[in-house]
C-alpha cells in the first residue's frame, strides 16, 4: 500500500492510561514521519462499559498531548461516521456476506455454559476454546429456539484445517494455525457487533495500512486475518507494541503511579515530556530528550525488534520532565505552575503575573513535576519549620557565632551584594567555607538544604525576612 493511513481506536470504557498514550503516539508519529494520514475511531459498541464523559476525555487527552489528528470524529472525513456505534448498518452489510456464504452461525449458548466450558476445559489442563457445540445444531433446533426467543450471537466459522499468515514490523512473518482458535464471536446477545468484527470491518472500508496496537492483541490478529482472507481483502501491516510493566515486570495496572494519563497531568508532567519519554522508552538514542519534531525523524522502523515488555520507570520519567521543565519558556512555565500555586497558597491569588513569573524562574531548577512548585515556594509564604536535627547536621554549632556576627552587621547591610561581602570577610577572618556557611543560611531561610543561589532567595524575600528568620535561628 502506497498510501500509509494509521489509525488510533481507543474505547471510552475508561480513561486513557500511558499504554493508550503511547500507541496513540506511536501511530501519529509513523503518519507524520511517512506523509500518512492519522485516523481516529471511537470504539463504542460496548455499551455496558462505555463510560459518561469517557470520549470527552480521549478528545482532551489527545489534544492536551499534542496528537492532532487528521479524520475522525468532529472532523468528519471520507469514511465517517468515525463512531462504531453509528455504523451498524455497515457492520450488518459484512455479517449478511459471512452468512450467505456459510461462514457465520447462531451461538446459542449462554454466558454462563460457555464459563462452565472454559473452567472445565482449564480443570483438563486443554486450551479453553469454544467446543462448537451451535455448529451441529440442526435446522429444527435453531428454530425452535428461534421460536422461544432464545438469545443468541453470531460466531464466524474458522477453517481449522488452515494456518494464516501476516508481517508484523518486530516479529516479521507470523503465523498462526487456526485449529489453536475458537470460532468469533461477530455480535454480542443484544445485537451489538463486536470489537473484532467491527475493528476488522472498519480497518478495510477506511483503507488502514498499517495497525499498530498492543502486544495483548496478537492472538486477536490471527482471527481478524481469517476474516481478511475469507473476503480476500488484503491485509494491512502490523506492530505489535510491547506492554508497558511495572518495576516487578508486570503489566502496569490502577495500582501503579502514572498508570492513568490523567493521574500524571494532575501531577505536573508536561506533554512534550510524557510524549518524550513514551518514544524512547525500552529503545536507545543518541539525544534523549527531544522535540516532537525530532521524535518524528528519530524512529527507525525498519528496525524494531520483538520486546513481549518495556518496563515503566518513574523515575526515568521525572528525569525527563525536568529536563523539559529547565529549558521550558519561562512565561508558559510560570502560567502552567499557578493553579498548582494557587491551591496550596491562595495567597498567591493576587499576585501580579510578574510576581508569579519571579518565583517560579526562582525554583525553575528544582522543579521536577509542576505541583513542586508550592512546596519549593513555601518559604517565601510561611516562615519555615527548621529541625534542630538539620541545623547540627550541617556544622551549625561550629557556625553558630559567624551567623550571630551577621545579624550584628545587620546594619552595614543594604541589598544582597553588601550581604555576600560580609559573609565572605567573616569566612575568611574565621577561616571558614563559604560553601558551608550559604548553604546553612539556605536552610535558615528555606528549610532546604539545596535550592536557589543566596542572592537570589535575599532579593525575593527582602533582607527584612532573611535577618528575621536568621535571628530565629540563632
Amino acid at each position: 500500500m502506497n498510501n500509509i493511513r494509521v489509525r488510533f481506536a481507543p474505547a471510552p470504557t475508561g480513561f486513557m492510561h500511558l499504554g493508550n498514550a503511547r500507541t496513540a503516539l506511536i501511530n501519529y508519529l509513523f503518519s507524520k514521519q511517512k506523509s500518512g494520514t492519522f485516523v481516529l475511531r471511537v470504539e463504542d459498541t460496548d455499551f455496558k462499559r462505555t463510560i459518561e464523559q469517557g470520549i470527552e476525555k480521549i478528545f482532551e487527552n489527545l489534544q492536551w498531548l499534542g496528537l492532532e489528528y487528521d479524520e475522525g470524529p468532529l472532523k468528519g472525513g471520507p469514511y465517517s461516521p468515525y463512531f462504531q456505534s453509528e455504523r451498524a448498518q455497515i457492520y450488518s452489510k459484512y455479517l449478511n456476506k459471512i452468512i450467505e456464504k456459510t461462514f457465520a452461525y447462531r451461538c446459542f449458548c449462554t454466558p454462563e455454559e460457555l464459563e462452565a466450558k472454559r473452567d472445565r476445559q482449564i480443570a483438563l489442563k486443554a486450551p479453553p476454546r469454544y467446543d462448537r457445540t451451535c455448529l451441529h445444531l440442526t435446522k429444527e433446533k435453531i428454530d425452535e429456539k428461534l421460536n422461544a426467543q432464545v438469545p443468541f450471537i453470531w460466531r464466524f466459522k474458522l477453517d481449522e484445517a488452515k494456518k494464516v499468515q501476516f508481517f508484523d514490523l518486530a516479529h516479521k512473518e507470523m503465523v498462526f494455525d487456526l485449529k489453536n482458535f475458537s470460532d468469533i464471536p461477530v455480535t454480542r446477545q443484544d445485537g451489538s457487533f463486536t470489537f473484532l468484527f467491527a475493528n476488522f470491518v472498519d480497518d478495510h472500508e477506511m483503507k488502514i495500512s498499517h495497525v499498530f496496537r498492543g502486544e495483548d492483541h496478537l492472538s486477536n490478529t490471527a482471527a481478524q486475518v481469517a476474516l481478511y482472507e475469507a473476503f480476500n481483502f488484503e491485509v494491512p501491516t502490523f506492530w505489535h507494541l510491547p506492554i508497558i510493566a511495572n518495576k516487578d515486570g508486570k503489566k502496569l495496572s490502577k495500582r501503579d503511579f502514572g498508570f492513568s494519563l490523567n493521574d500524571l497531568i494532575a501531577a505536573g508532567y508536561l506533554p512534550e515530556a510524557i510524549c518524550n519519554y513514551l518514544t524512547i522508552i525500552g529503545g536507545s538514542f543518541k539525544n534523549e530528550i527531544m522535540s516532537m519534531p525530532e521524535l518524528i525523524d528519530s524512529l527507525d522502523f525498519s528496525t524494531v525488534k520483538p520486546t513481549g515488555m518495556i518496563k515503566y520507570d518513574i523515575e526515568k520519567l521525572n528525569w525527563v520532565n525536568h529536563q523539559w521543565i529547565l529549558h521550558y519558556d519561562l512565561p508558559k512555565l510560570a502560567e502552567l505552575c499557578k493553579p498548582y500555586l494557587h491551591q496550596k497558597q491562595p495567597e498567591s491569588l493576587h499576585f501580579s503575573d510578574e510576581q508569579i513569573l519571579n518565583l517560579v524562574k526562582l525554583v525553575q531548577p528544582d522543579l521536577v513535576k509542576l505541583s513542586d512548585v508550592s512546596t519549593l515556594l513555601a518559604f517565601y509564604f510561611q516562615q519555615p519549620s527548621i529541625s534542630q536535627e538539620l541545623l547540627h547536621n550541617n556544622k551549625f554549632d561550629e557556625y553558630k557565632d559567624i551567623l550571630n556576627k551577621i545579624v550584628a552587621e545587620k546594619n552595614k547591610v543594604h541589598n544582597a551584594a553588601d550581604l555576600m561581602i560580609v559573609v565572605k570577610e567573616l569566612c575568611k577572618t574565621n577561616n571558614k567555607s563559604p560553601k558551608e556557611l550559604f548553604m546553612l543560611l539556605r536552610i535558615v531561610v528555606t528549610g532546604k538544604i539545596t535550592g536557589p543561589s543566596m542572592v537570589d532567595l535575599v532579593n525575593t524575600i527582602g533582607l527584612e525576612r532573611f535577618f528575621s528568620g536568621l535571628s530565629k535561628a540563632v
